[in-house]
């Protein structure tokens, strides 16, 4: 999740970026704030609920969507019969760009940021490549392992995390923070020796995503450093999900030929798949949508103990709906690597208490 900006508001005046780091104190073009009768829709149904019927609407909805891509990328890509992981990317990635410039521009969401130099916009390409890798290869997993089993190896994300900032970046973790991540990996090994429908590639493939995951965080915090060049969650999106679909678009066409004219003809034969793909596109968005929902009426603690509880309920209610085969071993080790993360995440919280 990329770090929020922070704003202050002056009186009669808009919400604009504190920009102190920058020379010449420039301020971001932010739209006008709409007055009381201006103001969206999408505020005022808020505004009748309780703050505590609201949070829980926003996390029931976050569970929903996350879980919801998840079961529909592995029935689209294993059971429906459309083999075209990239292509789905390239539409999830499209939706993105269509739906975040809607949110920002028309519902205001958040207030726009722009991108204020070349320097930052190779940046954010920079980051579009990673993040366009992990998605393929999380996309691609699906084809081949069960959403359970993909599940279990995207919960070894902070393992690659802790290495990936030692590799570089030097930094050294404490030694609580090493020990915790011992039992996310031999969970990991030890649902993989017991899974019933392994598959090498789709394992190599999923270790990819998961690995892209965590390289993408960290290289994100090293690129954009400076106040002037950090970006919302939501503007990172609006910027990142375009690009990742130019980058895409090649391969799409060089892998798997002529996507749009298959699909295109299958639709004549079977409406029903405009109807997955539209589906699919716009649930990958409330992804992120969602993603910032929860931050914002919560917090990242909460966000991150969540996708604890998501990958637990996203295993459970994958294999109720596919009956792909279990093991109590296999049980085992995704418990082992979800307790290994919880265990992670709270000597991260101690050690930093002990460096500030």
């Amino acid at each position: 999740m990329v770090e929020a900006q922070t704003w202050t508001t002056r009186r009669m005046s808009n919400p604009r970026l504190d920009s102190t780091a920058t020379a010449d104190h420039q301020v971001l073009d932010i739209p006008a704030t709409p007055t009381g009768d201006d103001r969206n829709s999408f505020y005022s149904v808020g505004s009748h609920l309780s703050p505590t019927i609201l949070t829980a609407l926003i996390i029931a909805s976050w569970f929903m969507s996350n879980i919801g891509v998840l079961l529909l990328n592995k029935y689209l890509l294993s059971f429906y019969g459309y083999r075209y992981p990239i292509f789905l990317t390239m539409l999830h990635m499209i939706s993105c760009a269509c739906y975040s410039y809607v949110a920002i521009n028309f519902l205001e969401i958040v207030p726009r940021q722009h991108i204020l130099s070349r320097k930052q916009f190779f940046k954010i390409f920079a980051l579009s490549g990673i993040f366009c890798f992990s998605v393929v290869c999380g996309n691609t997993s699906l084809r081949y392992i069960p959403v359970s089993f993909n599940q279990a190896i995207g919960a070894t994300t902070p393992f690659f995390t802790a290495i990936f900032a030692f590799l570089i970046t030097c930094r050294k973790e404490s030694a609580e923070v090493y020990f915790a991540l011992l039992p996310v990996v031999f969970g990991i090994v030890l649902a993989s020796n017991s899974e019933p429908l392994f598959n090498l590639f789709g394992f190599l493939v999923c270790i990819g995503s998961t690995a892209g995951r965590a390289l993408k965080s960290v290289v994100q915090g090293i690129l954009l450093t400076s106040e002037a060049e950090k970006l919302h969650s939501m503007n990172l999106l609006l910027y990142m999900a375009p690009m990742a679909a130019m980058i895409l678009l090649p391969f799409t066409l060089y892998i798997e030929g002529n996507v749009a004219r298959v699909t295109l003809e299958k639709a004549r034969s079977d409406s029903f798949i405009i109807f997955l793909l539209l589906g699919n596109a716009t649930v990958a968005y409330l992804v992120n949508l969602t993603n910032f929902l929860v931050t914002k009426h919560t917090s990242a603690l909460t966000l991150q103990v969540l996708g604890n509880a998501k990958a637990a309920v996203a295993a459970f209610v994958s294999v109720m709906i596919f009956r792909n085969p279990v093991t109590v071993m296999g049980m085992t080790g995704f418990a082992v690597t979800v307790m290994g993360v919880v265990l992670y995440s709270e000597a991260k919280k101690r050690s930093k208490v002990t460096t500030h």
